[in-house]
């Protein structure tokens, strides 16, 4: 029985195993409080409550259109976050004139609340998508923008000058050597920013919005209905968890020989259609007639 304890909390089954138990945890311990009355159930709802809330949300149409809003919202500001940083800071990143006139003022963007733009952007913009689009771009940029320009500066000064020994043009030492380092700083700046991107779009939504998960939410709190509020807590929870997911699997496909595992399998595959290449050959030389020879 002991050794099945640790063959069950690590490998592949303690990556579901270990949160899991993690949850269980926490769910036991909520409920607990609650039964016991060390919390108020009017500000932490019973888990079965939540529960069923959840479930409520999730089978109402109208839940759903929030639902796309805020997705919405999230994925548009994501993208333009993406694109600008990431062009902004390869651009910064090939151009010493570029970067000094430029990285002072993104880093004077970061460090400005950027929620305290929300009432600028709404007045220039309206009431609709747009402002919270905005608010959720804005948000996202840094992260992308500073992890792609780490990974553009972040090549060894031996490499640049073993691509110039080999004669490779400017386009070639951006194409073969910058970009490939870059990418996994990319990714994660990307995996990052989406989370960052739903933030925004969130408290954008809170500050002025007519659908969205997070007027749900607020709603819910100002009404003191707390199940409904932990519910809609719960449907942004896994909305975060599927946008990062997705973001994370584009980083295991495109940045692949940053992963052992990965990596490994396509080094397999490769090596077996090179065995079953090589044995369809020697099929083909061995059902050939032999040539006569001639004396």
């Amino acid at each position: 029985m002991r050794s099945l304890v640790p063959r069950l909390t690590h490998g592949r089954a303690g990556t579901i195993l270990n949160p899991l138990a993690f949850l269980v945890g926490v769910v036991v311990l909520w409920q607990l409080a609650v039964s016991l009355r060390w919390v108020d159930n009017l500000i932490l709802p019973p888990p079965l409550e939540v529960l069923t809330s959840f479930v409520d949300l999730a089978t109402t149409p109208r839940s759903w259109g929030d639902v796309w809003v805020t997705t919405w919202e999230t994925i548009a500001g994501f993208a333009i976050a993406a694109v600008g940083g990431i062009v902004l800071a390869i651009m910064t990143g090939l151009s010493r004139r570029l970067k000094s006139m430029l990285y002072p003022h993104v880093i004077a963007l970061q460090v400005t609340p950027r929620i305290a733009t929300a009432p600028i952007l709404i007045a220039w913009l309206g009431f609709g998508y747009s402002p919270k689009i905005a608010i959720a771009a804005l948000i996202a940029f840094f992260p992308i923008f500073v992890n792609t320009l780490t990974g553009m500066l972040s090549i060894g000064s031996e490499e640049e000058e073993m691509f110039r020994s080999l004669g490779a043009t400017r386009r070639q030492l951006f194409t073969d050597l910058m970009l490939p380092s870059s990418m996994p700083l990319i990714f994660a700046g990307l995996k990052t920013a989406m989370t960052l991107a739903l933030t925004g779009a969130i408290v954008a939504e809170f500050i002025s919005a007519e659908r969205g998960l997070g007027l749900l939410i607020q709603r819910y709190s100002y009404q003191l209905n707390m199940d409904d509020a932990f519910a809609v807590l719960g449907m942004l929870m896994l909305l975060g968890l599927v946008l990062y997911a997705v973001t994370a699997v584009l980083d295991g496909l495109i940045v692949f020989w940053n992963h052992d595992s990965r990596l490994s399998a396509r080094t397999r595959r490769k090596v077996r259609r090179d065995q079953q290449s090589q044995a369809a050959t020697d099929d083909v030389g061995a059902s050939a007639p032999m040539q006569a020879v001639a004396p």
